[in-house]
């Protein structure tokens, strides 16, 4: 018998990470460009991020619903195509609309969808991999977004460095070339299921058990701690702490997804010696001290260090609630995978949203905005307590 190479899937995993981190990053570098080049107007352009985050939602039910009918291996290569006709769309489809921003939005969508299906797949095609120290290995797993988002703003920015960023639409076909070629990773390596055919637990089962409704707070609080930070973190280095721009990008997008890699590594390398819902409570804590010193802070240098290190504090969240979850709801199959995936998009919508909408009523400050944002994880360490409180309980009365 051959023996499986499950580190093949591995791989093909780390690249779709990486794929979705293209996916979510490299628009948002050509905002301008499409303003200027292009006439679409700054209104419209605010649509593009909103409906890249909303088809991804969609795509989380729909997931919920079906893929276990259609198929890993068929969605999960689906993923890669999608992704692929998507960001090599973008060099040619605005040229061919009257509108260049109905092109931009097809494309957007496209590879919505295949960011979508990879957010809901990759996590529960490793999770069925016979691997030791699966926490470990999640949250290494996850880290790769992190990297590639790192990747996407720092080659991109060097390429338009070199060759002008009048050449974008030659770099959208070069990142295209990405998924394209894990195509053929994901057409040939080792795919099991979590669960046998018709054994997973229904979205109506998962409704009815309340372990459910915690993981969902717990994702919810998860991606809007994340976000929150991470979308504001540029405008805020830049408008509260008075650094040029340039260094609030860095700051912002580039810093904190560094450290969220980081600390996702070191959980990678480590984790089998740590209990991974404590790590969590105290990541959480750490998150929250970050959200004070951002909001309270008058020293800038120690606000940009609490932006940053939120980076840090955040990294294990998501993963870690996958791999907290899916022990001990076994047979939760792809519905519970695709479900909390939507539930981390919500709060990565509302937490961004909520801290805007307090900035605008509270004068355009945004530091007031950034002390809504620690309402998350202080809601997250709650539901962490609980659910450790719970797992107690039911120790004690097996």
């Amino acid at each position: 018998m051959i023996k499986k190479n499950y580190r093949r899937t591995l791989t093909a995993c780390y690249l779709a990470f990486i794929t979705q981190a293209i996916c979510a990053n490299f628009a948002p570098l050509l905002f301008l460009k499409f303003h200027t080049e292009l006439g679409v107007s700054l209104g419209q352009i605010a649509l593009i991020p909103a409906s890249f985050f909303l088809t991804q939602l969609m795509v989380d039910v729909f997931c919920a619903r079906f893929v276990d009918r259609i198929g890993y291996r068929r969605s999960v290569v689906a993923s890669e195509i999608a992704c692929g006709l998507g960001l090599m769309g973008l060099a040619l489809l605005p040229d061919l609309f009257s509108d260049p921003f109905v092109g931009i939005m097809i494309c957007v969508v496209v590879y919505a969808v295949g960011s979508g299906l990879i957010e809901v797949l990759a996590s529960p095609i490793v999770e069925a991999c016979p691997f030791e120290n699966k926490d470990a290995v999640m949250s290494l797993l996850h880290s790769f977004y992190c990297w590639g988002s790192v990747g996407v703003i720092l080659l991109s920015s060097l390429f338009f460095a070199l060759f002008g960023i009048a050449n974008w639409k030659i770099l959208a076909c070069i990142w295209a070339l990405v998924p394209l070629g894990n195509i053929f990773n994901f057409a040939t390596c080792p795919i099991e299921h979590l669960t046998e055919e018709g054994q997973g637990m229904s979205i109506g089962e998962l409704f009815k058990t309340p372990l459910f409704y915690l993981a969902v707070v717990l994702m919810v609080c998860a991606g809007a701690s994340e976000l929150s930070m991470a979308q504001w973190a540029s405008a805020y280095t830049e408008a509260a702490l008075g650094f040029s721009k340039a260094v609030g990008d860095l700051a912002g997008p580039c810093l904190f997804a560094v450290t969220m890699g980081i600390s996702r590594v070191i959980y990678g390398k480590y984790g089998a010696k740590l209990d991974l819902t404590k790590y969590m409570v105290f990541s959480g804590v750490l998150c929250l001290a970050c959200y004070l010193l951002a909001s309270l802070s008058l020293n800038p240098a120690v606000g940009l260090a609490g932006c940053v290190m939120c980076g840090f504090s955040v990294g294990i969240m998501w993963p870690g609630t996958i791999s907290i979850i899916s022990p001990r709801l076994p047979r939760g199959g792809t519905a519970l995978f695709a479900l909390l995936a939507m539930a981390g998009d919500l709060g990565g919508a509302f937490g961004p949203s909520l801290v805007g909408a307090v900035t605008q009523s509270a004068g355009d400050r945004l530091q007031i905005g950034m002390l809504t944002g620690s309402v998350f994880p202080l809601a997250l360490i709650a539901a962490l307590l609980l659910f450790m409180r719970s797992a107690q309980g039911k120790r004690n009365h097996g």
